[in-house]
């Protein structure tokens, strides 16, 4: 795969990737929604399906990464650093992106949020926030919840009927077969569901820190803080469980 063709594919997936999820906690969120307090559950099936939409529309270009925390645990595994820095480009210009194109989606209702009476900070709905604000907690939680998605995703590719017996290299593809991004996404629900409680489980530097990037910058009324003291967070703590996630699977597999 050419570097243009794995920026372009980050780029468009993780755009994907954003503009379901941040979407989906649009519509739960914001009033004048007609899907608002729908809940949680609803939040973690809009992040799966929006893993779905938007590794199966990259994985042709780019093998479908979306995340940081995912390329740097294939590097790991593989050796292979060269083309990280276009993977993580490209999600990150990809998060952005998707955080404006939900913006415009709810364009109407986030105006809404001028009435002072009925103002709500808007910050959820591109980025998380911890429940209770414990760095180190919160940190563990990130590293955790990442290695729960990282971990199974590399060792997708060993299971016969899933996988290809092999992980490929770093701009070859993840998943192995078409079947692995369904299970990717149903993954992802799984985290959201049983890990997601204390962080809103980012589990993806660039699905947390580009979103926060648009919300920082977009002109939502009353949108309160971006809460930059709580960033690296999101940031570090996927990374770290990226790391041991390629670590672990090239030490037992």
């Amino acid at each position: 795969m050419s570097n243009g063709d794995i920026f372009l594919g980050e780029t468009i997936g993780t755009a994907i990737l954003i503009l379901f999820g941040a979407g989906v906690c649009a519509a739960v969120t914001l009033r004048f929604s007609k899907a608002r307090a729908a809940g949680w559950v609803v939040i973690a099936f809009g992040w799966g399906f929006a893993v779905l939409a938007g590794a199966y529309t990259s994985a042709p270009l780019s093998g479908g990464h979306l995340n940081p925390a995912v390329t740097v645990g294939v590097a790991v595994d593989t050796g292979e650093w060269e083309k990280v820095p276009v993977y993580v480009l490209g999600q990150m210009t990809g998060a952005v992106v998707g955080a404006v194109l939900a913006w415009l989606v709810y364009y109407a209702q986030f105006a809404a949020n001028a009435d002072d009476a009925h103002a709500l900070p808007t910050l959820g709905i591109f980025s998380t926030i911890p429940e209770i604000r414990n760095p180190v907690a919160n940190l563990v939680t990130e590293i955790i919840a990442t290695v729960a998605l990282v971990l199974p995703i590399l060792a997708f590719g060993r299971n016969d009927g899933i996988g290809v017996g092999q992980i490929p290299g770093l701009d070859a593809g993840i998943y192995g077969s078409g079947i692995s991004i369904l299970l990717v996404s149903l993954l992802v629900v799984g985290i959201g569901l049983s890990l997601g409680g204390p962080t809103g489980y980012a589990i993806n530097p660039a699905r947390d820190l580009g979103p926060r990037i648009a919300h920082a910058v977009l002109p939502i009324p009353n949108k309160g803080t971006s809460d930059w003291g709580y960033a690296w967070i999101p940031v570090a703590g996927p990374l770290i469980g990226g790391v041991l996630s390629g670590v672990v699977f090239n030490l037992a597999y």
